[in-house]
């Protein structure tokens, strides 16, 4: 995003929103992996609090999403395009059943997560879908086809919803679009025909360059991916702003984690960096105006209580991270200092970042993909982001840091503790 650094112009429409609106220049996920992620901004708990600490656990029929806040409050509430919350793969969960698999079926409305007004979705929409055609299945679990790339498409249906649906109530639109995430099956990024020479000439962000990974060949398609969706966000502000309802609704802009394009392990996610965990978020609409730049270091955690606050809903008292509108507002509340994150799959791993350090410890023989947590971690990794900002030197054998990291390590236990978790024992490096 040109809002954040890009020097091609890939996100003129978002730049625009956040000129307007709200930029939070900090922003992360707490869980670099799809349905964890997914888990968390639906409920505003933590993976491990959820249940949904790894891909394949749906997510427990009777649990309290932001949807059914919005239900209770009067609001009609919309879903289109990928959930990643519905199947349990690998096992089975004694809440839900025996070992099912939705990701290319319909999703019954029980696992809907309250999303009951109006549904378009698949499961995992990359194995229903591929950049280009694919289909997804309405409420009454029919398929929907479409043809064309696939976030015009999602963008259609969008802009269809706020056109026909009823006026009765306001309405909560959860649009959640998988570019520019990797096309599994086809392995690789699948941007709109025409991105590779479009954006052939980029400047290679400073923890690609020089690193091995697959970022030459991946990124002009990754810039599609992300100039897509600026196109089609633009054709929401639009439509919003024709039907009159520009005025009196939020714009919330964010993604469930980033990627690294293997340079940090096998795969594109799932690990602490910051291109893993670090992710775009803006607010445009009430009580995000002005053109104001946000520094203080803001979570995926903290999505769920600002959609909350934005309808005048009260926060739970078991709901993590706070409105953002705190952030925005002339009497700013004090704010935490660090970022707490869970990774899952590659490793059973938890991190913290600060504005100048990242510290990030894992489990020792225990597995991402069976376990969830650990009583024991052993310290990974240590980087002083004030002069390292592309993490390119890991210091967590580095002797001149033995009292930072055991400072570090004491925060990283109260976010823990904080989440749910118990304390664990945190050995060091060796």
């Amino acid at each position: 995003m040109g809002c954040y650094g890009q020097k091609l112009d890939v996100t003129p429409n978002l730049d625009n929103l956040a000129k307007k609106g709200v930029l939070f220049e900090n922003a992360f996920t707490c869980q670099p992996v799809c349905g964890p992620a997914r888990s968390c901004v639906q409920t505003g708990k933590y993976a491990t609090q959820t249940g949904c600490y790894r891909n394949g656990i749906a997510m427990k029929p009777d649990e309290k999403t932001i949807a059914k806040y919005f239900s209770e409050n009067g609001y009609e509430t919309g879903y289109i395009g990928k959930w990643h919350l519905a199947s349990t793969e690998g096992g089975s969960r004694e809440d839900i059943g025996e070992h099912f698999d939705y990701s290319g079926k319909p999703v019954p409305e029980y696992l809907r997560g309250g999303y009951n007004d109006y549904w378009l979705a698949s499961d995992v929409l990359e194995k229903t879908s591929h950049g280009y055609n694919g289909h997804l299945f309405d409420g009454d679990m029919q398929k929907v086809a479409f043809k064309g790339y696939r976030a015009d498409r999602m963008t259609d249906f969008a802009l269809d919803y706020l056109k026909t649906r009823s006026l009765e109530k306001p309405f909560f639109l959860f649009l959640s679009y998988i570019e520019p995430h990797h096309q599994n099956d086809h392995f690789r990024f699948e941007g709109p025909r025409g991105s590779k020479q479009k954006f052939k000439n980029f400047e290679a962000p400073g923890d690609l360059a020089g690193q091995k990974g697959d970022w030459k060949k991946s990124y002009p398609d990754y810039l599609g991916c992300c100039n897509s969706l600026d196109y089609n966000v633009g054709r929401i502000a639009d439509e919003l702003a024709g039907l009159g309802l520009a005025e009196n609704t939020v714009i919330i802009y964010t993604s469930d984690h980033g990627s690294h394009f293997r340079t940090r392990n096998n795969e594109y996610k799932r690990s602490c960096h910051d291109a893993s965990t670090r992710i775009p978020m803006l607010a445009y609409g009430p009580g995000f105006m002005g053109g104001k730049t946000v520094r203080e270091l803001v979570s995926l955690m903290d999505i769920p209580s600002t959609l909350l606050a934005s309808a005048g809903i009260r926060k739970p008292d078991d709901m993590q991270g706070g409105p953002l509108q705190q952030l925005v507002s002339e009497n700013a509340t004090e704010w935490p200092e660090e970022i707490f994150m869970q990774i899952s799959e590659s490793q059973v791993g938890r991190a913290i970042r600060t504005k100048k350090w990242k510290y990030s410890v894992s489990a020792p023989d225990k597995s991402g993909w069976k376990d969830a947590g650990s009583s024991i971690y052993i310290e990974e990794y240590l980087y002083d982001l004030e002069n390292d900002p592309h993490e390119l030197n890991n210091l967590v054998l580095h002797p001149d840091y033995v009292e930072t990291r055991w400072g570090l390590a004491k925060i990283l236990k109260k976010n823990m503790r904080q989440a749910g978790e118990q304390e664990p024992e945190i050995l060091p490096a060796s």
